[in-house]
């Protein structure tokens, strides 16, 4: 398999339009159902419809399903003319078990469409950018979509889902960030619990102003790392290929810091970085130092000698809320005394 270089935007998502639901990774368990409801419920009364599949609502052995069933009924959506994306409730731990089980050429000959979601389905995401030149969105999953209003700016995965290529969009830093999920697991109606200011950092200069661009490519560190070396993840030959270079965005979802290091070292050594002009790091989830190396260590100990703008703290992944960035799309970021400010253009 060799990636495609140009990038392909699905169709905008329009109000009426149908959204499949299918878990690739883990599924929810009985217990949780109900935040599957509430996030129906919410996504309804925006305005668009839901297709739910078989495998979202069973769990066992850490999955939703065997892997040949969660590749047929992703497989099945993405190409179902019904459903505009495809959205899946959350992660989880094995995704990457159905990769060598897509029909990447029937994706690559498809309709482009759109996914979104972080965590374990950025595995699927990013290797589907990469393998069928489709552009993919990391944001949101759909139990995070069940609270009775949705912040600012997690409400913008529709606007960004919506564009038409060729289009802009932006995003700005979030006001507050949540510090734990405690409030929300007791009220998930209500919404996120925001209570932390948020602050984006420069690694080396906390308050420096940078600007950073390139083509948007990323996801989750824990799952990505597991691709390295694989035919899944033809990093080199598609960033060689665009004339921007790479803009990478990262987030972690309960590594400590030296995990964090050993993940992106693999990644810096795989070549992943070698066009890279800038690096996003979000804020990481059930983070903790490894003694007394902590996150700055391990980012100036990755990217360090690459001489290139990073920013961490970033409002991507576990620690909400956040950005809807999406892989293969022209980006342009500002940062200026720990605010940010993200240009996104489907071009």
């Amino acid at each position: 398999m060799t990636p495609l270089t140009k990038i392909r935007y699905p169709q905008p998502l329009r109000k009426g339009d149908t959204i499949a639901v299918t878990a690739p990774s883990s599924g929810v368990p009985s217990e949780l159902h109900f935040l599957l409801d509430l996030a129906q419920k919410s996504v309804i009364q925006a305005g668009y419809r839901v297709m739910e599949g078989d495998t979202v609502r069973t769990q066992k052995k850490a999955v939703s399903a065997p892997r040949e069933r969660r590749a047929q009924e992703l497989t099945q959506f993405l190409l179902d003319p019904v459903n505009r994306a495809v959205i899946p409730p959350w992660g989880g731990e094995f995704l990457m078990e159905i990769l060598p089980l897509m029909d990447w050429e029937a994706l690559r000959t498809a309709p482009p469409k759109w996914v979104l979601g972080y965590s374990d389905i950025s595995t699927f995401t990013f290797s589907y950018t990469l393998l069928t030149g489709t552009a993919s969105a990391h944001g949101t999953n759909y139990i995070d979509l069940g609270s009775r209003e949705w912040d600012p700016l997690t409400r913008r995965w529709a606007d960004v889902l919506s564009m038409t290529e060729g289009e802009q969009i932006k995003q700005v830093s979030s006001p507050m960030y949540q510090s734990s999920w405690e409030r929300r697991r007791q009220q998930p109606e209500m919404g996120f619990d925001l209570d932390t200011p948020t602050r984006w950092r420069v690694l080396g200069d906390d308050d420096a102003a940078v600007h950073l661009s390139g083509r948007l490519l990323g996801g989750c560190i824990e799952t990505l790392s597991s691709l390295v070396g694989t035919s899944f993840a033809p990093v080199e030959p598609f960033a060689a290929s665009q004339d921007e270079g790479i803009l990478w965005f990262l987030e972690s979802a309960e590594s400590s810091a030296a995990e964090i290091y050993r993940r992106l070292w693999q990644m810096k050594e795989g070549g992943w970085f070698r066009h890279a002009t800038g690096v996003l790091i979000g804020r990481p989830g059930q983070y903790r130092d490894a003694q007394d190396f902590g996150l700055v260590d391990a980012l100036g100990g990755v990217f360090g000698d690459l001489n290139i703008p990073v920013v961490y703290d970033v409002d991507i992944g576990h620690v909400p809320p956040q950005l809807t960035l999406v892989n293969g799309a022209r980006g342009k970021v500002k940062v200026e005394a720990g605010k940010g400010e993200v240009w996104m253009e489907l071009k």
